[in-house]
């Protein structure tokens, strides 16, 4: 497994190997200790979730104000533009954003560790994105940052997304609730 650790503090890409033959591919997707041994992080996974979306759907930015999630991401089938917020006000990368496309072609998974807002567009049809979290749903502390917010001048790769109205509600950065 290839890491890459990007610029935002805690935030790690994975490039898994895919190894192809006449029978077909095998890829290991995750595998715990070389994921510790890169990310220092040592939380348990505690479910395994599968969004099935149609090209256009934006989904997010979301965290928990409490017991926030930290979240391994994968994409199945299809692709998605993937972005990251980091909402710990203490972190040096604090109020900074992070986009990357992951999709069944590149193999890449992001590493997002708890205090993230976090959201994907989904950029094909009947994409599949598969994430590992840490923590437990919990839909009182969940929330929804902007997702078009001017003040973060996110380039997302739409301007009319499919979205919710929990996503549609969202509030402004300034606005959204921090971690300490």
């Amino acid at each position: 497994m290839k890491t890459t650790k990007i610029d935002i503090e805690g935030v790690y890409v994975f490039e898994t190997p895919r190894y192809k033959d006449n029978r077909g591919t095998f890829t290991v997707s995750f595998n715990l200790k070389e994921f510790r041994e890169s990310t220092n992080f040592y939380a348990d996974f505690v479910q395994d979730n599968l969004s099935i979306s149609k090209k256009g759907v934006l989904r997010g930015l979301h965290y928990q104000v409490k017991n926030p999630q930290g979240k391994l991401v994968k994409v199945v089938k299809g692709s998605v533009q993937d972005v990251i917020v980091d909402l710990r006000q203490r972190s040096p990368t604090f109020g900074k954003h992070f986009s990357i496309i992951l999709s069944s072609k590149n193999n890449l998974s992001l590493w997002i560790p708890p205090g993230f807002a976090h959201g994907f567009l989904s950029l094909s049809e009947g994409t599949q994105f598969f994430y590992k979290v840490t923590n437990d749903y919990s839909p009182e502390n969940e929330r929804a940052l902007i997702w078009n917010d001017p003040e973060l001048k996110i380039g997302w790769k739409i301007n009319n997304p499919i979205i919710s109205e929990k996503d549609i509600e969202g509030k402004f950065f300034k606005e959204c609730e921090k971690y300490v």
